[in-house]
């Protein structure tokens, strides 16, 4: 039974075999128009115009519905666009955050000195007594001395005289070493 079978209307009974010049693509569209406009409405529509007109006026429907789908197409299309970009955005936000929370972090997990340390030692001279692997060693055991858990320090080695040095202040301190090489 079709749409346009209308009970309550005896005067008018539409079948799809009375309208056979009509397309199954225009007779979907006839049907969408019955629940749309309502039956009795296309009824007199089909009744009331010749077949050029019935054809124009379907392909009009047709077209109207395209035109609609292709508005809700275009509206998703553009909200999907914003909602990409918001996003977007938010994901920047987000990766700006977690580097300026990483940078905090960083930052106090390796706290630099607020002063340096400064070992002053004599220069190599490059002359056969003076030897670069023993300034290196030199040089070695200046730096193993300030560590920051001893409060003074003081080296024997051969040939070098070293004066105690005392730690300055906190760990931290500037402390400058002062090395002879004895002859």
């Amino acid at each position: 039974m079709n749409m346009l079978d209308d009970e309550d209307d005896q005067s008018f009974h539409a079948t799809r075999d009375g309208y056979s010049h009509l397309s199954d693509v225009e007779w979907d569209a006839v049907e969408r128009m019955g629940s749309t406009m309502g039956i009795h409405a296309v009824s007199v529509m089909l009744e009331a115009l010749n077949r050029d007109a019935q054809h124009a006026t379907i392909a009009k429907f047709i077209q109207n519905g395209l035109d609609a789908e292709r508005e809700k197409v275009a509206l998703l299309h553009q909200q999907g666009s914003q909602q990409a970009e918001l996003l977007r955005e938010q994901g920047a936000q987000q990766f700006e955050l977690l580097r300026q929370q990483q940078a905090a972090a960083g930052g106090s997990m390796h706290s630099r000195r607020p002063e340096t340390l400064k070992i002053d030692i004599s220069k190599h001279r490059g002359v056969e007594e003076d030897s670069l692997l023993r300034w290196f060693v030199v040089l070695d055991e200046a730096i193993r001395c300030v560590a920051p858990t001893t409060g003074t320090c003081k080296l024997h080695l051969p040939n070098q005289i070293w004066q105690d040095v005392p730690r300055l202040g906190h760990w931290g301190s500037s402390c400058t070493t002062h090395m002879r090489l004895g002859r």
